[in-house]
């Protein structure tokens, strides 16, 4: 017997109340929010097989991409021994590489986390920004003047190189 879920719970008795003539397959298309084609096709499969019919088909199956527990144990195997301190990036470049297993990296990744393997690297926060060093007194700006010409004509350094305080 196949366990129902809550939503396909409700289904069931939507249908009970259609075999009984309490309600019409209209008014149970519109309170699943279903076409009518479809309600039909809820009824016609109910009356067929009962209430296994209103679950899906697939319940209970392994999915025909999923990985078997072989190549998941090689794989923690390899991260626990030879690779141990490699990085997921790491590890999944040096697996395709090295040991013919070619798998993405968030497969290899979610396998790790699992398995409670945490990649060993620790990201350092970014450098928000680099502030210059403050002056003695506030409002306090030094200007330089680099070029070679008089722009502050004769009030700047006698060397040649005009700078003050502002």
């Amino acid at each position: 017997m196949v366990t129902l879920r809550l939503k396909e719970e409700k289904r069931l008795q939507l249908l009970n109340e259609i075999e009984r003539r309490h309600i019409t397959g209209k008014q149970g298309a519109e309170i699943l929010e279903i076409s009518l084609r479809h309600f039909r096709r809820l009824l016609a499969a109910y009356r067929k097989e009962g209430a296994a019919a209103l679950a899906h088909g697939n319940r209970g199956r392994v999915p025909v991409h999923a990985l078997d527990g072989q190549m998941k144990e090689r794989v923690l195997t390899l991260a626990k021994t030879k690779y141990i301190g490699f990085n997921t990036q790491h590890l999944t470049e040096f697996l395709a590489e090295r040991e013919q297993i070619d798998m993405s990296r968030s497969t290899v990744r979610r396998i790790l986390l699992n398995a409670g393997i945490n990649s060993p690297r620790k990201r350092r926060a970014p450098k928000h920004r680099s502030r210059r060093q403050r002056w003695p007194q506030e409002g306090l700006l030094l200007q330089i003047d680099a070029s070679q010409h008089d722009w502050l004509e004769g009030r700047g350094a006698e060397d040649g190189s005009s700078w003050r305080y502002r």
